[in-house]
């Protein structure tokens, strides 16, 4: 999963819980007429009617449920919470993290074939940056190389023989057709 992918998740479930909650509950208040709902344990649920039931807020954790009377009695299903498994699987990426960081530092440092002066930083295909004459102030630009040229006319080449045989064709297809 990316980043961003999982970002954008994390921010519409933590859009949609809420407004889904609050939609329901204006909605159940609309359809269905007002029910007498019962005080759960102080004040620690919410409890919104649906039509297909109740939908049920845990003020103190936070966890959604729906409740319905199926059958056998009533019961309530936690609706799942993407929030908990991205915490819980960020805090597993971060022990890993960790283990992983300490059993680095505890590894030695020792590269085998090492040498002790350091490699030239030169890339024998990078152009030179322009000179700067010293006493005039003026920019010199290197010319290309033969080995530029020539590959640059090789192309132009190239590019013109299939400019003249699109012609030819397009030429042989008018030709046909008249």
């Amino acid at each position: 999963m990316s980043p961003a992918n999982s970002s954008s998740r994390l921010f519409l479930s933590m859009l949609v819980v809420p407004a889904a909650v609050l939609a329901l509950g204006i909605a159940g208040a609309k359809a269905a007429p007002p029910l007498a709902m019962p005080d759960t344990e102080n004040g620690r649920y919410a409890l919104s009617s649906t039509p297909d039931g109740v939908l049920r807020l845990d003020t103190r954790t936070g966890a959604v449920s729906t409740c319905g009377n199926s059958g056998g009695g009533w019961a309530c299903y936690a609706v799942p919470d993407e929030r908990a498994a991205l915490d819980s699987e960020i805090g597993r990426l971060q022990a890993d993290n960790e283990k992983l960081r300490k059993e680095l530092a505890s590894r030695e440092p020792v590269v085998a074939g090492k040498i002790e002066e350091p490699m030239p930083k030169s890339d024998s295909l990078k152009k030179s940056e322009p000179k700067v004459a010293e006493g005039e102030r003026k920019i010199e630009i290197p010319l290309p190389s033969d080995r530029d040229m020539d590959r640059m006319m090789s192309f132009v080449e190239r590019a013109w023989r299939r400019l003249i045989e699109m012609a030819n064709r397009v030429q042989k297809d008018v030709n046909g057709r008249i």
